[in-house]
């Protein structure tokens, strides 16, 4: 819970669904793309995206874009180290990240003008200002419906629950395009075997086998067309309809559960991913990619530092993220695939370049930095710079719209690409996103 009493949600459950023990089958769905791009989009130079969200709204200032030459009351207590990136500096709370920013891009004139934790968690995620006529789909929904995966691979998963309504789902697409949520994670470390995943649609419940499940699947399906005769326009019956068939390829795969099983991984792989939050998840995150997941988003809370927040990066935030971002991203690299997937790290927003009086920084949203690697952004590069006090930017500003715009180019979908809602009305993928093309290789 943050300064903004936001609890989470309890995620839509289709009634019928229990008795195969699945939850929302219908968002596991995805589909391919109705016809390629007549070569006129751009060329797809990556496969899959990881999301590392930092819920609350980091203080970008006093980690990615420093202003050691600031006055006192904005320059925040942490000096800045060098990096192997040439002529860039992070703070020094960010010793590993400084040996892989040889690896990233760092843009340092992100802004958007919604210092409000929801209304920013759903532009930050969706590429496009939230209005209350219209929900958005989430980042990794739109990914499910443009980009196809294989039999029995989820195309969206998500390890954490984000705020703000529209946040994290599918918004106007339905509800087949949620994410494939997993519950629970341990830490990793030289004991750890793995995380104790709570795996929603692709465990069964206990004595239920493969074989009860196709008998209940066919019970299911009796309901199915009772529902039918009730209702023709049911969203509960269409999910069930058209993507069931999918969700039970997942059941019946080992493909997703192999992925989760990070005890295949050495002692010394899973050590280097610490023991914080993004730990366990940040290595399955890895292994769900390399299974064939399109989108995975995994992320830690703790990050809405009205109060000390030196003391909160120093002790608990930044040797959590360091460890764990920068090990994912080493990982992605040693296993050739940092090339083929995007990693991206941010929050809703950012802190107030001035420190207020009980040692903290509250919500700004007109500068932050957020951090990309891989998938065919440059190395070793930063992106726009705030201007002396870090207030806003004064070289190469650029949107959550812009940033959506291009992942999605990297993606090989254009951001002009149109999506339709329900009603069938026409939805430019991101109404205001412009490719920002100095950041791509």
């Amino acid at each position: 819970m943050d300064c903004e009493r936001f609890h989470r949600r309890n995620f839509l459950q289709i009634g019928a669904a229990g008795a195969l023990g699945l939850t929302l089958p219908g968002i596991l769905a995805s589909e391919a793309r109705a016809a390629k791009e007549s070569g006129t989009g751009p060329k797809a130079k990556a496969k899959s995206v990881i999301l590392v969200w930092l819920a609350g709204g980091p203080a970008t200032i006093d980690m990615w874009d420093n202003k050691p030459d600031a006055p006192e009351g904005i320059r925040g207590e942490f000096k800045s180290i060098p990096t192997k990136a040439a002529g860039v500096q992070f703070a020094e709370t960010l010793p590993k990240m400084a040996e892989q920013a040889d690896k990233v891009t760092v843009v340092r004139s992100l802004y958007h003008t919604v210092p409000s934790h929801g209304p920013a968690t759903v532009w930050m995620t969706t590429g496009n200002k939230p209005t209350a006529a219209l929900q958005y789909p989430a980042l990794g929904s739109v990914s499910a419906k443009l980009l196809s995966v294989e039999k029995g691979i989820p195309p969206f998963v998500t390890f954490m629950d984000l705020r703000g309504g529209q946040a994290g789902t599918s918004g106007y697409l339905g509800t087949a395009y949620n994410p494939f949520l997993v519950e629970g994670a341990g830490g990793g470390g030289k004991d750890a075997k793995g995380a104790n995943f709570r795996l929603r649609g692709i465990s069964l419940p206990n004595n239920v086998s493969l074989d009860d499940l196709d008998k209940k699947d066919k019970l299911l399906k009796s309901f199915d067309d009772g529902f039918r005769k009730i209702d023709q326009n049911s969203d509960l019956a269409d999910g069930l309809d058209a993507f069931h068939q999918q969700a039970l390829d997942i059941l019946r795969s080992d493909k997703t559960k192999k992925a989760f099983n990070l005890s295949e991984e050495s002692q010394k792989v899973r050590e280097s991913y610490g023991t914080g939050p993004l730990a366990a998840s940040g290595l399955a995150a890895r292994r769900l990619v390399q299974a064939g997941v399109r989108f995975v988003t995994i992320g830690m809370g703790g990050w809405d530092t009205h109060q000390k927040t030196f003391e909160a990066h120093k002790q608990r935030l930044m040797p959590n993220l360091d460890t764990s971002l920068a090990a994912l991203i080493a990982d992605l690299d040693a296993n050739g695939l940092l090339d083929s997937t995007i990693v991206m790290c941010a929050g809703e927003f950012g802190r107030t370049p001035k420190v207020n009086k009980n040692a903290g920084r509250d919500h700004w949203s007109r500068s932050m930095a957020c951090v990309l690697a891989g998938g065919g952004f440059k190395k070793g590069f930063v992106y726009g710079a705030t201007d002396k006090e870090g207030m806003a930017p004064d070289r190469d500003g650029c949107t959550p719209d812009d940033i959506a715009a291009t992942i999605f180019g990297q993606l090989g979908v254009p951001h002009t690409t149109e999506l339709q809602t329900p009603t069938g009305r026409p939805m430019q993928l991101f109404r205001e996103g412009k490719v920002v093309e100095k950041i791509v290789a």
